[in-house]
């Protein structure tokens, strides 16, 4: 039986930085740069989000994170599971863990972004709950950006 565990990481995390780095390179496969919202390890607010590492058997191999966007709502950021260990319910854990702790945090809905050619992705959000919103924030008038939102 796999054992999969979830943990709070600092963002200077190694594990944390090793799936992040894969997540951006397959990101930058599809999309031009201009169209990749990375997250900033070098502002002092990364310290503010909440990220989180799937372990399976102790291997990392699945990241999500919140970060707040206005009094009621966080976006789902940096979410990530690496292929050869998707279709094991992992996403579903990370996103599970992570709307749990944004309610516990008070906030009322997770809002998110992802591209038109993440196929897989919007399906996955589709699935859970999450419906498509108007762009918002940085990603208003970028043509490839789909955005969805989920009420917890």
């Amino acid at each position: 039986m796999e054992k999969i565990e979830l943990v709070q990481v600092a963002p200077e995390h190694p594990d944390l930085a090793q799936l992040i780095s894969q997540l951006d390179s397959y990101l930058f496969e599809l999309y031009p740069p201009e169209e990749v919202y990375l997250v900033d390890f070098e502002d002092p607010y990364v310290n503010d989000i909440y990220f989180i590492v799937a372990y399976l058997d102790s291997r990392p191999v699945g990241c999500g994170a919140i970060k707040k966007l206005d009094n009621d709502h966080v976006e789902l950021k940096r979410f990530f599971v690496e292929a050869e260990f998707r279709g094991r319910g992992i996403a579903r854990m990370i996103v599970q863990r992570l709307e749990e702790e944004a309610a516990h945090q008070g906030y009322q809905g997770i809002k998110l972004e992802t591209g038109d050619q993440q196929t897989e992705a919007i399906g996955f959000y589709k699935k859970n709950g999450y419906g498509e919103i108007e762009r918002f924030g940085e990603y208003a008038d970028c043509p490839s950006s789909l955005c969805f939102e989920k009420k917890i």
